[in-house]
């Protein structure tokens, strides 16, 4: 359990995603802190069965600008004043190859993963501005900086995410506002299965080319354990989530996972046909 915070400045801190895994256990561990911590989540049906009543919940769907905006202003009120950290951890991950996703697909997948923490995000920035302090720590992935086969719209939707945040950074500099991205790697979580959710909803693996591939891949998603060597827990993420914000000069990136360690040192050093060949091979050639 994380010791509650001493020396560092309580902070109003909203959180996305937390109905489980990296959400749920950063929404805990920073109150534990004594940061005043406001949990959401899309489901309001999750927000209803939240356990914990020292951690307000509020409903907040990042697909809808009006559930983003309720959320945020309910967030505010629940908090007690103006969102001083952000962590936009709220995703998922949409499962299959770039020729079978279909525009509206990838939109979902843009709409969550980009599209609604860029709009949440500009919702807390001008108070940020105004006390001249906040923190924007964004969750990414390890597929924010290397492409694995099959994983395309999630690809595109962290790439875009770090490029972005990038921008936001050089933006900022000298407002007061920290922007920092983590980026895990395979963490322990309900990810697959709402990644095995989201793949038998929009594609049509059955009639696709990459059938056979499919079939692998879903009994990968369907195998209990964890989901790859190299598997850490939640509480891998949030370390570093605490970090970002109480350190005095937060990092601009936190890895976490030996793939993200290893994934970025080899795309610095390889060649790309080189780096193809472990990415590919890091996928089973998709298979996994």
């Amino acid at each position: 359990m994380a010791k509650p915070a001493t020396a560092t400045t309580p902070r109003r801190i909203l959180i996305t995603g937390c109905s489980s895994g990296i959400g749920r256990r950063a929404a805990e561990m920073l109150a534990e802190r004594g940061h005043r911590v406001v949990a959401s989540m899309r489901n309001p049906a999750d927000v209803a069965d939240w356990p914990h009543a020292h951690i307000p919940a509020v409903p907040l769907d990042l697909d809808d600008p009006d559930s983003i905006r309720s959320g945020f202003d309910q967030a505010v009120e629940r908090a007690g004043g103006s969102i001083e950290v952000l962590f936009n951890n709220g995703a998922y991950g949409q499962p299959g190859a770039v020729e079978d996703l279909g525009r509206e697909t990838l939109r979902a997948q843009l709409e969550t993963n980009l599209l609604g923490t860029v709009e949440l995000t500009n919702l807390a920035i001008p108070a940020m501005r105004a006390a001249g302090f906040g923190r924007i720590i964004q969750n990414s992935s390890v597929l924010g900086i290397s492409a694995l086969a099959f994983r395309g719209a999630y690809v595109a939707s962290k790439f875009a995410l770090e490029g972005i945040s990038d921008t936001l950074r050089l933006e900022l500099a000298g407002s007061g506002i920290e922007v920092s991205l983590v980026e895990p790697g395979p963490i322990t979580s309900r990810f697959r299965a709402n990644a095995q959710r989201a793949f038998e909803q929009h594609i049509d693996w059955q009639h696709s080319i990459h059938r056979e591939a499919y079939e692998r891949q879903l009994e990968r998603l369907k195998k209990p354990g964890p989901a790859a060597p190299f598997t850490l827990p939640p509480e891998a993420v949030v370390r570093r989530v605490i970090h970002a914000t109480e350190a005095r000069r937060p990092k601009a990136r936190y890895p976490v996972t030996v793939p993200t360690y290893l994934f970025a040192a080899l795309k610095r050093l390889l060649t790309v046909r080189a780096m193809d060949r472990v990415l590919a091979r890091a996928s089973g050639g998709g298979r996994r």
